[in-house]
């Protein structure tokens, strides 16, 4: 039985009053395939799930375009009711098949997914919802004022924002109090560093998904496997201890649908990397983020 518990990460205030610890759970992986349909084995799925609250992860991210519906659904299953755990939902794609995701940012589409998402989830309001992607499709201040009126009408509590710009969330702040961003970010990918940058001065939470990776980092004899080596640990625990320590904001969600894999992301937070050690990896990585 893993003994770590992910308390050791630190909390965050979502929106400045939804404490959390600031590592978290990706719901992504527990549907099928293509993030399409129902995961191969449900029932580790679920004991994933069950896993979450007794290795002190209590903030869980899923979107009702998983699936869809199924990742909303089996954390409803597992976990409710909920307790101290905050569930944050996504909409704005719509799902024609595996692998398929089309932006849909039409006013009366998040109005209507962000009702259902609160139904199959069993709460009378969900504490964070987020806009998937601003749909280029449609203007994006009728997008911010449907997420406004989420708000006004009780549906959402706090919001935020995927895969966005500086600009964008300045836009969006006009509208709403931006309480997260949640941006594809590692070690290896730095596209949204002046992101990160604007959020930890802002107090925004900063979600980076896709935390694991560390490319050719990873390899033998690099540095990132002699400090893994040191600290007898993988080197994605290594990338994800880094991700932790890169900023106060930060609350990365590393997903599985398999408690091994759940217990093996929770022990990174017990690896404090020395300022040396992070400044190191901070250079090598923005080095093979550039030549990429």
């Amino acid at each position: 039985m893993s003994t770590h518990n992910a308390s050791k990460s630190g909390t965050f205030k979502i929106g400045g009053d939804i404490p959390v610890h600031r590592l978290g759970f990706g719901a992504m992986r527990i549907t099928g395939p293509g993030i399409w349909g129902d995961p191969a084995d449900r029932a580790e799925s679920i004991r994933t799930l069950k896993r979450l609250p007794e290795l002190g992860i209590n903030f869980v991210d899923t979107a009702d375009s998983y699936g869809p519906d199924v990742s909303e659904e089996l954390i409803r299953e597992a976990l409710h009711p909920y307790g101290d755990t905050i569930i944050a939902t996504k909409g704005g794609f719509t799902r024609t098949g595996p692998d398929r995701w089309i932006a849909l940012g039409r006013a009366e589409y998040l109005i209507q997914q962000a009702q259902k998402s609160a139904r199959r989830l069993g709460v009378e309001r969900i504490d964070l919802w987020q806009l998937h992607r601003i749909d280029p499709k449609v203007p994006a201040k009728e997008q911010f004022d449907a997420i406004k009126w989420l708000q006004d009408n009780g549906v959402v509590r706090h919001a935020g924002l995927s895969e966005v710009s500086v600009s964008d969330i300045e836009a969006a702040s006009k509208v709403f109090k931006v309480a997260t961003v949640q941006n594809r970010y590692n070690l290896v990918d730095r596209t949204s560093e002046d992101v990160l940058d604007y959020c930890t001065e802002k107090g925004i939470g900063f979600i980076p998904w896709y935390p694991l990776a560390a490319g050719d980092l990873a390899k033998p004899g690099s540095l990132l496997d002699t400090i893994a080596r040191k600290y007898d640990a993988a080197p994605s625990q290594v990338a994800l201890a880094w991700v932790l320590k890169r900023s106060p904001v930060m609350l990365p969600i590393p997903g599985t649908s398999k408690v091994k894999h759940l217990e093996e992301n929770v022990a990174a937070v017990d690896i404090a990397l020395t300022d040396e050690e992070f400044v190191a990896l901070d250079k090598e990585g923005k080095a093979l983020f550039r030549s990429a």
